[in-house]
């Protein structure tokens, strides 16, 4: 069976990070072998938890797997807290990230314009040499902007569609020139002159082509969502399939969770009704 570290923090309630990357990875057939970066009572959204810092934690496991006969055939890092985080990885990335590894890299850093209140300067500079090192990346639009140097206030002043898409296309195209990776731009939300037709979706960049694709946006933004594409995405990847195969595959299992969460009324800090569709894995 094919083995992908997860480096991610552990949070109880919000359907987020290792609760969501490792239900979606069993059902795809794949061992999910976590790596905490943090443990969490609730994802920070909720009003009140409980926090506990892993990173002094994290060699620890570096080391003793090195002790094993383990490879992995996937890494897959998330949410961090920080530049120490980071130099963790690369220092697991220098033990375990071969050229038979599919290295996918989340660069949380930030949503809808804001960026976390974890984030700093030195984090920013040290997640571009952590995407550098990515077969495959998926930031929101706030983290290719931050990455690519595009400003997300300029995006957002476009209210063309085809203008917007156009910016972001450049800016995607940026990133991967700038990391050879595989760029997958996540939450895409275009300007729309009807505010009840607006979508969202997602633009995935290789360097020799580039496809977006849309759905209806209902508003609403479901802690999680996205480590679940992204772990759909390794999943998929570690079967064998092409990477557009794998987004269309992540959205159809997305669509379906949220649209069950909209009409169960769920709140958006909760996450998605996911559970129920992870037979579209199979």
């Amino acid at each position: 069976m094919k083995k992908v570290a997860v480096i991610q923090d552990l949070s109880s309630f919000g359907k987020c990070s290792l609760t969501a990357a490792i239900p979606v990875l069993s059902v795809m057939g794949v061992q999910a072998c976590p790596l905490p970066t943090a443990i969490l009572t609730a994802q920070t959204g909720y009003p009140s938890f409980f926090y506990e810092d892993f990173t002094s934690k994290m060699n620890h496991f570096t080391e003793e797997w090195s002790k094993l006969p383990v490879t992995f055939d996937g890494i897959h890092t998330g949410f961090v807290t920080g530049s120490e985080q980071i130099n963790n990885i690369f220092h697991f990335l220098d033990r375990f990230h071969t050229n038979e590894t599919t290295l996918l890299v989340d660069p949380v850093m930030g949503d809808t314009g804001e960026v976390y209140k974890l984030f700093t300067d030195e984090l920013l500079v040290q997640m571009k040499e952590l995407v550098k090192r990515a077969e495959v990346i998926t930031p929101n639009v706030t983290e290719c902007c931050l990455l690519a140097g595009l400003s997300y206030e300029k995006l957002h002043h476009y209210t063309d569609e085809k203008d917007y898409l156009k910016a972001l296309e450049e800016a995607g195209n940026v990133l991967q020139q700038e990391t050879g990776a595989q760029v997958i731009v996540t939450g895409v939300n275009p300007p729309s002159t009807d505010s009840h037709k607006r979508f969202i979706g997602n633009m995935y960049l290789d360097g020799s082509k580039t496809f977006y694709r849309a759905m209806p946006y209902n508003g609403k933004s479901y802690s999680g969502t996205g480590d679940l594409f992204a772990s759909v995405i390794m999943g998929s990847m570690l079967r064998g399939e092409d990477l557009q195969k794998s987004v269309e595959l992540a959205e159809a299992f997305l669509r379906e969770a949220i649209h069950d969460s909209t009409l169960e009324q769920i709140a958006e800090i909760e996450g998605v009704n996911f559970e129920k569709y992870l037979g579209m894995l199979l």
